[in-house]
């Protein structure tokens, strides 16, 4: 991030200091700084440079490009139109990068290139230009949108452990131009922000998009995916850890992080699944809790009891009741 502004001639020490970072990160490569400090220094660099792209390419994206780049991209129906017009935008400002959204099969592509060859820090101007367009296709649909795959055009950098927490794990390098593979139908999704939404977002931005659907907030997510995948198998900690590639003790901290635990998750999985088939299916209760894990179905009514306050024979009943002649429906138990 400061490298742009190294070349520029202005001192990293006094750029760090006046967002509260202490100079002295920058000798330590395993330091760590706050993402809210990250963020301020972020905005900072940006104003002192009058460039929200860091100086890192020959032409400046000059302050307030962004505000206008997200206006050009509400009002789009679709997350690829959005897309396809933060492209033509972004084409004025960036001429020396050629950047294409489509599709690949079922995989949607964004795709990164040079038509310049870039001098100043070219892997950090990949990595924020990714970011940017992700971070902003997340925030343009309200969700966080999963990065299947990345290539990178540069070798493997030192710091590319981290990128399984900014990108993805699936995370490759060396390649020709950057690409960055979602799921096709994503593209598809609308895009639900209005005025009243981007005079909020806009508060802080665009540092703001360090602190939104970052991957290492995301935990819970994973969790809880790699648990159904494996119905009826529910692994544990350890095993579910080793798949997200992490140690069972970073997976625990990163759960605490996140306001949740390994055992929450299992049971709220349970609970939900149980709950939706119970409603929506004529399944058997000892079908149901074969499928969910449960060692007998025995275990598998006092877990369902003691989610709702009823069995799951009485649930059932009380949501026919309740379709038949109006009566209330079962209510779950907080």
């Amino acid at each position: 991030m400061l490298a742009g502004a190294r070349h520029a001639g202005l001192p990293p020490e006094t750029l760090l200091a006046a967002v509260g970072i202490a100079p002295a990160c920058l000798l330590d490569d395993a330091q760590r700084v706050p993402v809210a400090d990250y963020a301020a220094l972020y905005n900072h660099v940006n104003a002192a440079l009058d460039d929200e792209a860091f100086g890192l390419f020959p032409t400046p994206m000059r302050t307030g490009c962004f505000e206008f780049l997200c206006r050009a991209t509400i009002t789009a129906p679709t997350l690829e139109e959005a897309l396809q017009r933060a492209i033509r935008f972004l084409r004025a400002l960036l001429p020396s990068m050629a950047i294409r959204v489509g599709r690949a099969g079922d995989a949607g592509l964004i795709e990164i290139a040079e038509r310049v060859p870039l001098t100043i820090d070219r892997v950090f101007a990949y990595e924020w230009l990714l970011r940017l367009l992700h971070g902003l296709a997340c925030w343009l649909v309200g969700r966080g949108i999963t990065l299947d795959a990345v290539d990178f055009p540069y070798p493997r950098p030192a710091h590319a452990d981290d990128y399984a927490l900014i990108y993805t794990a699936n995370s490759h390098f060396d390649a020709p131009w950057l690409s960055a593979r979602i799921a096709g139908n994503l593209l598809e999704l609308p895009v639900r922000r209005d005025e009243a939404a981007l005079q909020h977002f806009l508060d802080g931005a665009p540092g703001k998009l360090t602190m939104l659907y970052r991957r290492d907030r995301e935990v819970v997510q994973r969790v809880r995916d790699h648990l159904r995948g494996a119905l009826p198998e529910l692994p544990d900690l350890a095993a579910t850890a080793a798949a997200l590639q992490m140690t069972p003790r970073t997976l625990n901290r990163r759960l605490e992080d996140e306001g949740s635990s390994f055992r929450a998750i299992k049971d709220a999985l349970r609970r939900d699944i149980a709950l939706a088939r119970i409603t929506k299916t004529a399944q058997p209760v000892a079908t149901i809790a074969a499928e969910l894990g449960f060692s007998e179905p025995s275990a598998f009514f006092r877990a369902f009891v003691g989610w709702t306050g009823v069995s799951p024979s009485a649930y059932r009943r009380q949501l026919r009741a309740g379709s038949g002649d109006g009566g209330e429906k079962p209510v779950m138990k907080k």
